[in-house]
């Protein structure tokens, strides 16, 4: 019997088991990062990497959502030629309780106080 080899279009992702406060905090530590993690709060579906207008290059924007994936804080799937990504909720609300919705909560009020 073979063994098939994985898709190279799987991304790797941790488990929920791997994800640590430290990687969650430090991806969300960035400005960018938190707005794509905002945009993907506020979404009813995943969202591809293309869905987001952010003010950086296509490979710093890239760099963004690995550090979110390897974090553990978003998961990525291909979905054609597209990568859709989607927040990781359920594993960061058991993991962290409140953590998420306290940062986002936190980033709405800051990025009033920019607008001002």
């Amino acid at each position: 019997m073979t063994t098939a080899l994985p898709s190279p279009r799987v991304l790797p992702h941790p488990t929920r088991d791997e994800i640590r406060l430290e990687s969650v905090l430090h991806a969300l530590s960035d400005p960018v990062r938190m707005r794509i993690v905002s945009e993907l709060a506020d979404a009813d579906a995943a969202l591809s990497c293309s869905r987001f207008d952010l003010p950086v290059t296509k490979s710093t924007t890239t760099h963004h959502f690995r550090v979110l994936r390897e974090s553990g804080v978003v998961q990525q799937v291909y979905e054609g030629t597209a990568k859709m990504n989607g927040l990781r909720r359920d594993d960061l609300d058991a993991l962290f309780p409140g953590l998420l919705d306290a940062l986002l909560t936190a980033a709405r009020h800051q990025g009033a106080r920019d607008a001002v």
